[in-house]
């Protein structure tokens, strides 16, 4: 679980957090100078952009969860059983990537309207079903129902953030969205077609040393990121679509 976590939480270190941290000035001024339709802007702008990082990096966590986990820790006492279980477990977490790192963009919303009173319930309601979920999940699944009790109750978490800022008006869905959804679909079959194309067993994996899983590794991810950005540009994104 401890290998698993730290690997999951890279893209909401990397990015989630950072987006966060960049709107929340904007979107206080916004709210300040009674400005909606500039703040839903910027909710959507950090929207699309968490989509456009969260939704490929969940994808990649899953699709390569053995292969990262061997590549990176698969040394000394780590066994071939339990790279395979931490492997599960990132899986699991792999799920709850995209809604973690929507929390970090959302909860934003509420800060600047001086509403902390929604995050927190929310957050204690999402607390009290990730216990009864890890009581129910843990005896089928053992180590890896924990692992997805944690990313179901962080779905919920956004689910809620975003349905308490689109109840109350502070949010509408920008022109666009159907496209933008159509285009980073299609980017993100590209990435796993590649990918899927590209990878080898596991046994493979195993048998290799560190120098030879970082080359297929690194292969992978070039590989991937190289196949989700044509996918995007032949589809017709570009730059400008990007900018808030």
């Amino acid at each position: 679980l401890y290998y698993a976590d730290r690997l999951s939480e890279l893209p909401l270190g990397a990015f989630g957090i950072a987006i966060g941290t960049v709107i929340l000035p904007s979107l206080s001024r916004q709210h300040a100078s009674e400005d909606p339709k500039a703040f839903s802007n910027t909710l959507n702008w950090a929207l699309r952009m968490v989509l456009l990082v969260g939704i490929p990096a969940a994808l990649a966590l899953g699709i390569l969860a053995e292969p990262l986990i061997a590549s990176l820790f698969f040394y000394g006492a780590m066994s071939e059983e339990a790279v395979v279980q931490s492997a599960n477990a990132l899986e699991a977490y792999s799920l709850g990537v995209l809604a973690f790192m929507l929390i970090k963009v959302l909860a934003p919303g509420f800060f600047a309207r001086q509403d902390l009173k929604t995050p927190v319930r929310v957050a204690i309601i999402c607390m009290v079903a990730n216990m009864v979920m890890n009581l129910i999940l843990i005896w089928p699944l053992k180590h890896v129902g924990l692992a997805l009790a944690t990313s179901l109750s962080s779905m919920l978490n956004a689910g809620l953030l975003f349905w308490g800022l689109y109840r109350v008006g502070v949010f509408r869905f920008a022109p666009g969205w159907g496209l933008f959804l159509l285009r980073l679909a299609g980017g993100c079959a590209a990435m796993v077609a590649m990918v899927w194309w590209l990878n080898v067993p596991s046994v493979e994996w195993f048998a290799w040393n560190w120098q030879q899983r970082a080359l297929q590794l690194g292969l992978l991810v070039a590989a991937g990121l190289a196949a989700f950005a044509a996918g995007l540009v032949l589809l017709g994104l570009r730059p400008r679509h990007l900018r808030h």
